[in-house]
């Protein structure tokens, strides 16, 4: 694929934004377009691998990497279009929000740089649009049947769009007063600017989707009338609960949910009507807890809110730091130091930090955090027939995998204090939200408080399908892409009795 010897001539095209005293001004996108020439030359260095773990290992969607690099380092920019389109929705989102492990398998991860294929594939999507070759594509055959899609992120859109090109009538019901789900309320404007989705839906709308919001469905409208009136259901409702901290003081104001925060922070920079209450860093000593890339956003975030200062802290261990340009773990996702584009920006960050309890003084706002550190040891674990070993995962064989199961223990005298103002709590996801549409519909919850599925995405009720976090899990905006078209996929072959 690409030049045979291109990956030993040409360096990794890395990714460039715009100057960090200029972004935090604003909320635009902060990734900066790159000319079609260095993506040829990127495309150049795909290596005609045999075995291109990218894709068949990488990613979830299985794109066909080495297909439209070639097709880029040819010159052959629609071809790559259609390549790239066979698998992938929403190029245009996963071109900006993906953290790429199809870069980590690269098998010039091996023991070079990787090819920088997130970047080629937000080229090529972009051309696409410019040369008007992404247009609405209407089914050929009405097949009469309806189905009802409940939820409008990345798994619900996805399912949408394939459903309705197989000729089903599609209503797609979204409880906000906006399309997009976690794209548009959840991801802010510097990541992903909203007129890049209001452009797809544009398209999805011309092909005959039906979009309906505001909606809550089991109280607007009646389950009862949902299937009596659907012949198909899928369900993408998100894994919206979010993990709490149940410490001393969390009832102090000031002591948010980061998804509350990133929400109406994306609909004032929308524009929409301030809420009663709202939540601002201005001016603020903000305190994020959690280190993944929604406490990025909310650092980010925070920062152009103008906050005085903003501490972003991990219980768990800081990561090795990893200067060279392979990947250590091969073709997995590494576990190294990774910091964002909204850490450059202005971020204390700390690790191995456990958060003990929040005070405040006579009014209801929450003043200190009081924390100690911790550090990670080895935990003993029993098994049923009384024999010690490590905790974590066995081979098939029974014997304990090299991954002990670790826990936190605090560090004895290294409690101390952090002046706060606003704490945002990045803590993650437990499940999908429990409300009545679930009771209702009478379907089956798997151990973790999940939407239960069969191999085929469907519930444990005949015609109703979910997809993405709802039954997985919280996960990357690219597998609920994959596990929207796969449930648009099943869904499709009960309403066509296959």
């Amino acid at each position: 694929m690409g030049k045979p010897t291109g990956f030993l001539e040409y360096p990794r095209l890395t990714s460039r934004y715009r100057p960090v005293e200029q972004r935090i001004r604003d909320y635009r996108e902060i990734g900066l377009p790159v000319e079609e020439q260095e993506l040829k030359q990127e495309g150049a260095r795909c290596m005609d691998c045999g075995t291109p773990f990218c894709h068949s290992f990488g990613c979830p969607l299985i794109n066909l990497v080495p297909e439209w690099n070639d097709a880029v380092y040819n010159d052959r920019w629609y071809e790559a279009w259609c390549r790239l389109e066979l698998t992938n929705n929403f190029p245009e989102i996963t071109g900006r929000v993906c953290p790429a492990p199809c870069e980590a398998s690269c098998t010039l991860a091996i023991n070079a740089h990787p090819v920088s294929i997130k970047e080629i594939e937000r080229g090529i999507i972009e051309r696409a649009f410019r040369e008007g070759w992404v247009e609405p594509r209407k089914p050929p055959l009405e097949t009469g049947k309806r189905v009802a899609v409940i939820g409008s992120g990345p798994a619900g859109l996805a399912a949408a769009q394939n459903l309705r090109r197989q000729g089903h009538q599609v209503s797609l019901f979204e409880k906000a007063a906006r399309i997009g789900g976690i794209l548009r309320y959840g991801i802010p404007d510097f990541k992903l600017e909203k007129w890049i989705l209001d452009r797809r839906l544009e398209q999805m709308a011309a092909e005959g989707v039906e979009f309906e919001t505001e909606v809550v469905i089991g109280e607007d409208l009646s389950v009862r009338y949902l299937r009596r009136k659907y012949d198909a259901i899928v369900l993408a409702l998100g894994a919206g609960r979010p993990r709490d901290l149940p410490v001393s003081g969390r009832g102090y104001e000031g002591i948010h949910f980061a998804m509350d925060y990133l929400t109406q922070s994306n609909k004032a920079v929308a524009g929409d009507p301030e809420p009663e209450e709202v939540i601002s860093a201005s001016n603020k000593r903000v305190l994020v807890i959690g280190g993944g890339d929604t406490g990025a956003d909310c650092v980010g975030t925070a920062i152009r809110q103008k906050a005085r200062s903003v501490t972003q802290i991990e219980i768990l261990p800081k990561p090795r730091e990893w200067n060279e340009p392979w990947n250590p773990q091969w073709p997995y996702w590494p576990n190294i130091l990774r910091s964002g584009t909204s850490h450059a920006e202005g971020c204390e960050r700390l690790w191995s930090i456990n958060t003990v309890q929040f005070t405040g003084g006579y009014d209801p706002w929450v003043q200190k955090a009081h924390l100690n550190k911790v550090e990670w040891t080895a935990e003993e674990q029993r098994g049923a027939d009384g024999s010690a070993g490590r905790g974590g995962a066995t081979t098939s064989g029974g014997m304990s995998s090299a991954s002990p199961r670790l826990r936190p223990v605090e560090i004895p005298e290294s409690e101390f204090e952090l002046d706060v103002d606003l704490v945002l709590l990045a803590l993650g996801f437990l499940h999908v939200e429990q409300g009545p549409l679930i009771e209702q519909l009478g379907i089956a919850l798997d151990p973790r408080g999940n939407i239960a599925v069969d191999e085929r995405y469907q519930t444990s009720v005949p015609g109703i399908f979910a997809a993405g976090d709802c039954h997985s899990g919280a996960s990357l905006v690219v597998r609920a892409i994959d596990h929207g078209r796969r449930a648009a996929a099943a869904a499709d072959a009960y309403l066509q009795g296959r």
